[in-house]
């Protein structure tokens, strides 16, 4: 990694802040898995691929579906998508999961690594030392535009110590694993034998069979049968999450219904980083099996390489990011780590 690559990430006040409230909407990115019964032998559940170290994956049968939304300018334009057949993890990667990766191998996530000073004349060191972006709610905001009163670099934050070094893995070891750039994602990928989710299968599988124009993946009701069904934002954000699905944060993996498929948390709990550079329009040129665009281009950063993310995280809210909704996209500098952004893995047949 070269400091260029770096430069988004390290200064953080500088670039980050800015950057990741525009891109993944400041905020961030279940399903009621009785109301799509008949669709269910469709199914299957992997039970031979991976082992102890992995999460089981679920089988998802390709096919063609309408890729998109018109919500917004980038899910444009809805256009016909045929994909192969594919495996993908139940779940997000969790604590326990990542640590097994980093037991055997060693790995350091990029927030865990400290900058070189030469490479940074004239920055505060303070900056370049290990840290990461935790949410912090303030006692007041004049708008929701001023994003930084609730996003603070703190030095130590990583995967294990999510709000840093005086916080703990303890009682969180199925909880989505966080603080994750797209390099440590890919890594533990390439670790277990999978790779990333491509937007496209992310999106496929999150529809879970429903080919459909609805709200949320689950349906157009924001809590069917009045319980939660994702962990989400509630409250007045980002001054007081009320906390009525049971969480302030993240959430233990499969807490929430799944899908049709058997996927559980595709919309909620962390943003999960997908395999396509982000551009602001869907390309026409590969409707089978697209792997997205070449490369990163962002009218507001246009210098910055920046992927796509997808499913939203328990910040999300329709008073301020809507991107956890059906079809919609998220998108963050592929060296930014926060503590509302994991992964899932996929593996083809």
């Amino acid at each position: 990694m070269n400091p260029n690559q770096f430069f988004s990430f390290s200064i953080f006040m500088l670039s980050f802040l800015t950057s990741y409230a525009q891109d993944s909407l400041s905020c961030c990115a279940e399903t009621v898995a009785s109301r799509f019964e008949k669709i269910s032998a469709a199914v299957q559940v992997n039970k031979k691929i991976g082992d102890s170290k992995t999460t089981k994956m679920i089988f998802i049968k390709g096919g063609v579906f309408a890729m998109g939304s018109d919500l917004y300018a980038d899910t444009k334009p809805l256009r016909n998508i045929e994909l192969s057949d594919f495996w993908m993890d139940e779940h997000e990667v969790t604590n326990a999961q990542f640590a097994q990766f980093v037991e055997e191998t060693g790995y350091v996530t990029l927030a865990e690594r400290s900058l070189d000073p030469k490479d940074f004349p004239g920055v505060d060191t303070v900056l370049l030392r290990p840290s990461s972006a935790v949410f912090a709610a303030p006692e007041r905001v004049r708008n929701l535009d001023d994003h930084m009163k609730w996003w603070r670099l703190v030095e130590g934050a990583c995967w294990k110590y999510p709000e840093g070094k005086n916080s703990t893995l303890v009682g969180r070891e199925h909880h989505p694993v966080v603080h994750i750039a797209h390099e440590d994602a890919a890594a533990y990928a390439a670790w277990a034998g999978k790779r990333l989710p491509t937007e496209a299968e992310w999106e496929y599988a999150a529809r879970g069979g429903n080919s459909g124009t609805h709200i949320y993946y689950w349906g157009d009701e924001l809590k069917p049968n009045n319980k939660w069904v994702a962990n989400i934002y509630q409250g007045n954000f980002p001054i007081s999450n009320t906390k009525e699905d049971g969480f302030e944060t993240t959430s233990p993996v499969k807490s929430f219904p799944a899908n049709p498929y058997g996927l559980y948390d595709m919309e909620g709990n962390v943003w999960e980083w997908c395999s396509d550079f982000y551009q602001p329009r869907y390309e026409l040129t590969t409707l089978k099996n697209p792997t997205g665009p070449s490369s990163s281009f962002d009218p507001r950063e246009p210098h910055v390489v920046k992927k796509v993310q997808r499913g939203g995280s328990f910040l999300c809210t329709d008073q301020y990011c809507e991107r956890y909704k059906a079809s919609t996209r998220g998108k963050a500098d592929v060296n930014t780590s926060t503590n509302n952004v994991g992964f899932r893995c996929v593996k083809d047949i």
